[in-house]
């Protein structure tokens, strides 16, 4: 079901661009489809869509024009080949500059810090939330699919998995730990005793409150098929609350992501934070160092809160230290927001 909707995501584009036009007609159509994708716009004001979007659109489109060509589709048959492999990133699609945009420490202590009622349900589950969202970095549909029985505070950890009915990307399974950050977890804390005494293990951790009459009550209702939509709706008011810019719920998943990195001393640091985010592979780390055992991916990911900002000797601190304050901010956001995606 993940893979089908995610090609839905990507083939709507498709339909969105030859608008009345028949699809055995797309290589006449101008602009041309890769023209079209990199002209628009990306999430949060980002100026274009991530040349990863981008890539993916492309790739889904080329394959469904090669199987329509190939299983003699009326009306495909005479589509040039060499036109459907022209469906690739725009050249200049790279060059467009894109803004790096995530949660930062200071902001999700601002936003820790908003003051919020003891009636006031929904405002303690959304500053809980969005703690949670940047210490755990996960995907805004699995947080808002996680049960209490998958979050296990005393042990900074929370179990990512689908036989819980936890929406993961790839449905992979995952026990994934929390950031050591004090301030947050107190926040975290609360809610989540408050949650744990009027709902049962199976209820959602982010669960859904009704208000009636002035008055609100948490629910065990299962989160409806918006609900990550309604969290991000939900993080705009809290945001605002705090007087800061809106950022979505993805945002605190890169946002733990260039914690992770600011904080990571060694190799293994860098696989932890990886690995924390639930990633298949990464490019390099994967290649190079050993898979983490579950005992020391909660090491390393507990103990980055108290690790100084990167200092190892060699080539790679030199040319580090011979960066000025905007490059190294600017190469750990495009760090940042690489390893988050």
């Amino acid at each position: 079901m993940v893979t089908v909707q995610s090609y839905w995501t990507y083939l709507r584009h498709l339909l969105l661009w030859l608008d009345d036009q028949p699809l055995a007609k797309a290589d006449k159509i101008r602009p041309t489809f890769p023209v079209y994708i990199s002209s628009l716009p990306g999430k949060d004001g980002v100026p274009a869509l991530a040349i990863e979007s981008q890539k993916s659109i492309m790739d889904v489109s080329r394959r469904f024009f090669h199987w329509a060509k190939a299983e003699g589709i009326h009306g495909f048959q005479s589509m040039p080949q060499s036109w459907i492999e022209t469906l690739k990133v725009a050249p200049f699609a790279a060059e467009i500059p894109r803004s790096h945009i995530y949660v930062t420490e200071e902001e999700i202590l601002q936003i820790a810090r908003i003051p919020v009622l003891p009636d006031d349900l929904a405002g303690l589950r959304d500053k809980a939330a969005a703690c949670m969202l940047f210490l755990s970095g996960a995907r805004a549909q699995a947080f808002t699919t996680l049960p209490i029985q998958a979050v296990f505070l005393e042990n900074h950890s929370i179990d990512q998995f689908p036989s819980l009915g936890v929406k993961t990307k790839f449905n992979r399974s995952m026990t994934t730990f929390l950031l050591e950050i004090p301030e947050l977890l107190a926040v975290v804390q609360e809610w989540d005793t408050l949650v744990r005494a009027q709902l049962s293990p199976s209820s959602p951790w982010y669960a859904v409150i009704n208000n009636q009459w002035g008055e609100q009550h948490i629910t065990d209702k299962n989160p409806g098929r918006n609900r990550v939509e309604s969290l991000d709706k939900r993080m705009k008011r809290l945001i605002t609350q705090a007087g800061l810019t809106f950022k979505s719920a993805h945002k605190f998943r890169h946002g733990h992501a260039v914690y992770g990195l600011l904080h990571a001393r060694t190799p293994a640091d860098f696989k932890a934070v990886s690995m924390n985010l639930m990633h298949r592979s990464t490019e390099i780390t994967d290649q190079i160092y050993a898979f983490l055992s579950e005992g020391d991916l909660k090491a390393h990911i507990l103990k980055l809160a108290g690790n100084p900002i990167i200092g190892q000797n060699g080539e790679l601190e030199a040319m580090i230290r011979g960066s000025n304050k905007e490059e190294l901010k600017h190469a750990l956001e495009v760090i940042g927001e690489m390893i988050a995606r």
